[in-house]
């Protein structure tokens, strides 16, 4: 629904059509017209248009909670915070609710008792769809009084309450994103106790707090991401977690160095200056995304880590500053990327793999150089193609 600020008061808002929605089937709605008008919410990822977003677009028709699991820089945050797209612009909500009620439907202690006291002249507020996102990143230290809530002694005191008041209860994340979408990243991160935690929230979709006997039938989107290699180092998901999760969808890599290279242009932070004085050719995006494919496929480096997109985003941009430092030390107004340029992404190489053994005795500068001098053999030999093989080819010979 649209925004509208004259709308302020229950009673208005009943004397419009607004229909209250879960937000599942808010997403599904708006999804569903979507697909209609052939649009598309998740234009800013690449790559994934016949394998990860028709998942993702079945698990929102569906009405799913789902989860995202990929080795790292293969865009599941950037997909989860596209999510929101799909949410109507505005809702309304009860003025003052800790946990965004719905007028329709309330179900904190504040926004029950606000609308029996006042009825339909209960103050309304809006929410923008921005507003409805909430994200956890994953930690050893997160506890259930972060996510769930906690009892509030300070407030108990303050309000000269008991710890049977309800009122007495500081919610957590998760109460606090009703009616929006909550994405926690890194999932296996999240100790067994705190994953046990959300079990009743993603089959009942109520919480437990320190044995109140308190039911908030919340209504959550949940997305979680998470990393395969996480699952042995550094933690797992509990099965019972895991078998409440509707759909698991599976990220990967660019499949080519076409796709690779639009995402590297799209992501990379180039100052407007330096796009304008440093003239980069077609076949160095070539071969700063050959260094990653042919990183992807060496013996010296750990691929249960993965090679993150990042590596040739950091790697553009470094080689933009490598051609804008000497074109500043020569006193020119333009410069262009050289070859000789791209040993200035070491730097963002050696910070972006993880070398098995082999590697470790080999050297993380000696494995990047190494990685350099194959991209650009491999990219070589596209261009000028291997004259022997030429002439067995029925195709006209390039020389």
């Amino acid at each position: 629904m649209k925004n509208n600020n004259e709308i302020k008061t229950l009673g208005q808002l009943k004397k419009t059509d607004y229909k209250s929605k879960r937000v599942k089937q808010e997403l599904r709605d708006n999804l569903i017209q979507v697909l209609k008008n052939k649009e598309n919410p998740f234009e800013e990822i690449k790559g994934f248009e016949d394998t990860v977003i028709p998942q993702i677009h079945s698990a929102i028709l569906s009405q799913h909670n789902f989860i995202l699991l990929g080795l790292r820089g293969q865009a599941k945050t950037k997909i989860a915070r596209l999510v929101t797209n799909l949410l109507d612009e505005y809702v309304p909500f009860v003025e003052g609710s800790e946990i965004n009620d719905d007028p329709y439907n309330p179900i904190s202690y504040y926004a029950i008792n606000k609308i029996k006291e006042l009825g339909e002249d209960t103050p309304i507020a809006w929410l923008h769809r921005s507003e409805r996102y909430t994200e956890k990143l994953a930690t050893p230290d997160v506890s259930v009084a972060d996510l769930i809530g906690d009892l509030d002694p300070i407030k108990a005191a303050s309000l000269k309450l008991s710890y049977a008041d309800e009122r007495v209860i500081h919610y957590g994340l998760i109460p606090r994103s009703h009616r929006g979408i909550f994405v926690i990243n890194e999932l296996p991160d999240l100790q067994a106790r705190i994953q046990v935690a959300l079990f009743n929230i993603l089959q009942e979709g109520d919480i437990q707090i320190r044995g109140f006997k308190l039911r908030l039938p919340l209504d959550i989107g949940f997305v979680f991401t998470a990393n395969p290699e996480d699952y042995t180092n550094r933690g797992s998901i509990v099965t019972p977690l895991k078998d409440r999760i509707g759909s698991q969808i599976l990220t990967h890599y660019p499949s080519d160095i076409e796709v690779a290279s639009s995402i590297t242009k799209q992501e990379a932070k180039i100052p407007e200056d330096q796009k304008n004085n440093v003239h980069v050719a077609p076949l160095i995006y070539n071969l700063i995304e050959q260094v990653s494919f042919e990183a992807r496929e060496s013996e010296f480096i750990d691929q249960k880590s993965g090679v993150s997109a990042r590596l040739t985003i950091s790697a553009l941009e470094n080689l933009y500053s490598a051609a804008e430092r000497r074109m500043l030390l020569n006193n020119e107004t333009t410069s262009n990327i050289r070859i000789s340029d791209l040993y200035s992404i070491i730097p963002a190489i050696t910070g972006k793999v993880e070398l098995v053994y082999e590697g470790e005795l080999e050297g993380i500068n000696s494995v990047a150089y190494s990685l350099i001098g194959k991209a650009v053999r491999t990219q070589f030999a596209n261009y000028f193609p291997d004259p022997e093989l030429a002439k067995k080819s029925k195709e006209v010979n390039p020389y």
